[in-house]
């Protein structure tokens, strides 16, 4: 009985010391991969929000540039036909478009998705005002015929697509 007891004199205070070891441990470690974690999120953040900022720069400059007024003013409208002048916007809104579809990866699902509907937008107006023309018409025709859509439908979705992006830059700020 005595060596049981002079066992336990011995087992218990060692077991305690044991377990606060392990406690100091434990908390040393959790601390330290805390500390990991925020030098990574701090190297990460030096990293990819200049990456994220020139993303919105691309995006709103596309948004910019896609807008009915400003795609019309680039082409020179009074040199070519309807037909040609149709071609020539369609085929510039794909390729700004396309230039900037890497760009989704920085956004949310929304904002890129607020993005393609400002896309449509514009096809839509360009379309709708094409269809009112006859095909054989000057490219100056189509030309006024998109300011006047583009006046009746104000640009909203590109407005709001541009609010979505500026707003998810100023999570940063």
């Amino acid at each position: 009985m005595d060596y049981i007891a002079d066992l336990l004199k011995i087992l218990l205070p060692a077991g305690i010391v044991l377990y606060g070891m392990y406690l100091v441990v434990i908390s040393f470690l959790s601390k330290e991969k805390e500390k990991m974690l925020v030098e990574l999120k701090t190297k990460n953040t030096e990293v990819v929000l200049p990456i994220r900022l020139q993303a919105a720069e691309r995006l709103c400059l596309f948004l910019e540039r896609i807008t009915p007024n400003n795609l019309v003013r680039r082409s020179n409208p009074s040199s070519y036909t309807i037909n040609e002048l149709y071609s020539i916007l369609m085929n510039e809104i794909r390729e700004e478009f396309n230039h900037n579809f890497s760009q989704q990866v920085y956004f949310s699902e929304e904002t890129w998705e607020a993005v393609k509907r400002a896309v449509e937008e514009v096809t839509t107006i360009i379309n709708l005002s094409r269809q009112n023309l006859e095909s054989d018409g000057k490219g100056i025709d189509l030309a006024k015929s998109i300011f006047a859509q583009s006046l009746e439908r104000q640009n909203d979705a590109i407005l709001y697509a541009l609010k979505q992006v500026k707003s998810e830059v100023n999570i940063y700020f």
